[in-house]
């Protein structure tokens, strides 16, 4: 895996937070950007515990929060319209063709979006 930006799905974090040793050496020296819906995600889980919160408040600190753009807006239209993606994985998914930068993420909805850069995460393999 190349490059050194990369934009992370949910799920990814989620596997991060609970020590994945392969992703953390996936990501390590890479800018990791999430899209704003990721970030609400985290922090909006219920019965969420104050050491859950903290991790998520400092994983955030060391991420690029992407907040939603005109640009992002045009393409989740096109995306949501033309693959029938979630709301969310369509946002997330127009937030990395706009950034033209690799979505990892675990979630093999995405496949269908044949225009995005997916780097495909199985949590028990490791990268497919």
């Amino acid at each position: 895996m190349s490059g050194k930006e990369i934009l992370v799905d949910t799920n990814i974090v989620l596997y991060l937070l609970n020590g994945s040793d392969t992703l953390e050496t996936i990501l390590q020296g890479k800018t990791i950007h999430l899209s704003f819906i990721t970030e609400l995600e985290l922090v909006g889980f219920r019965n969420i515990t104050d050491k859950e919160e903290q991790q998520i408040a400092d994983l955030l600190i060391e991420c690029t929060i992407v907040s939603l753009n005109n640009r992002i807006k045009e393409k989740y239209i096109e995306i949501r319209r033309k693959y029938h993606l979630k709301l969310a994985d369509a946002i997330i998914a127009a937030t990395s063709l706009v950034l033209d930068i690799p979505l990892i993420s675990a979630d093999k909805q995405f496949k269908t979006v044949k225009e995005l850069n997916l780097i495909t995460y199985q949590h028990n393999t490791g990268i497919n």
